[in-house]
């Protein structure tokens, strides 16, 4: 492995390069997809990112007239916004609940839709189920002729056996808790749309993206430096790289078909909360305290689809260990934003 491909990134423009670089997979996948790209919900963790690598994947992929790409979220943050328009990506400002404002949105014949919510399901499940069931199906509506790609989530399945490969895309889904079932129903919504109305789409069942401001191996980090106890009970997890997630859905999109092209995307590697820290402690020459015992279950995906589909992802789980392990002993800056991995009964 080059020494480029193992540096770590060491301030957040280098990280967003290194997150945003499509490779040639990617740009080939565009070359099949023709034509503009909107991005929904642009404004999260994975969105910006994921919008301007679009807007370089594009960019090299050719194939005749220029080619927009268009984040579209509601841009609380203007510098975020600033900074995709300074990186080639148009930016429209849209609340996706406002039909007025989808209808505005320009057409498309490519749109990856990232829009929903999570936190907060506990407090507010109603806005919950608005954004991950009603706002796809409206966006189904709206982009009916469209190749569409959604994110969905491993939280579709039920807890599998830690010995196991974990859960396949045609295993049942037994989702735990509003949230999960809120994105069950996006699935279905858009599997509806596909059978109604031809809507060519592909779903990312993802678990868990991992940047450097964010994620289960951050949140592990931040846990060890700062001395607090690593729950255990959830004693498995997949962890990917975001930009191997973000390549991975673009890719999606010339496999966007009827009925929907459903993919796990997370490692392959089933890792050990309780070995994980031990490894970040090591890095950061802090010993990590834990608490609760290993469950005999855990949220796993089978990712053998993943593999046969896609090339591999480009940043292996140890790699990654040691660029987390240096951006938090660095004081990077954090997102703020846990994943809370560790919650087994669905409650976000």
């Amino acid at each position: 492995m080059s020494a480029t491909t193992t540096d770590p990134p060491r301030s957040e423009e280098a990280l967003e390069e290194r997150l945003s670089r499509p490779r040639a997979e990617t740009v080939a996948a565009l070359r099949e997809a023709p034509g503009d790209l909107l991005v929904l919900g642009a404004g999260g963790k994975m969105g910006p990112s994921l919008a301007r690598m679009a807007a370089r994947a594009a960019a090299d992929a050719g194939a005749g007239r220029p080619r927009r790409v268009v984040a579209v979220s509601r841009f609380g943050d203007a510098a975020a916004r600033a900074a995709l328009e300074a990186h080639g990506v148009e930016t429209i400002a849209a609340d996706l609940l406002d039909r007025a404002a989808l209808d505005a949105l320009p057409d498309a014949p490519n749109v990856v839709f990232m829009a929903g919510q999570k936190f907060g399901t506990s407090g507010a499940p109603s806005r919950t189920w608005a954004m991950n069931a009603l706002v796809p199906a409206t966006v189904a509506e709206r982009f009916r002729d469209a190749r569409l790609v959604a994110f969905s989530t491993g939280n579709v399945y039920p807890l599998t056996s830690v010995t196991g490969a974990g859960s396949r895309e045609d295993d049942p889904p037994a989702p735990v808790g509003e949230y999960a079932m809120s994105c069950l129903a996006r699935e279905r919504l858009l599997e509806d749309a596909a059978a109604r109305r031809g809507t060519r789409v592909a779903i990312v069942r993802l678990n868990y993206a991992n940047d450097l401001r964010y994620g289960v191996l951050t949140d592990l980090a931040v846990k060890v430096s700062e001395g607090t106890p690593v729950p255990v009970a959830m004693g498995w997890v997949n962890v990917i790289w975001q930009g191997d997630a973000n390549r991975i859905a673009l890719e999606c999109l010339p496999r966007a078909q009827v009925p929907p092209f459903v993919v796990n995307v997370t490692g392959a590697e089933r890792l050990e909360v309780r070995a994980l820290a031990t490894a970040i402690g090591e890095r950061l020459g802090i010993p990590p305290r834990f608490e609760g015992e290993e469950g005999p279950d855990a949220l796993l995906s089978d990712t053998a689809l993943m593999q046969r589909t896609f090339a591999p992802p480009e940043l292996p789980a140890p790699v990654l260990l040691d660029w987390v392990s240096a951006w938090v002993a660095a004081g990077g800056r954090l997102l703020g934003k846990p994943t809370h991995f560790e919650e087994r009964r669905g409650r976000f």
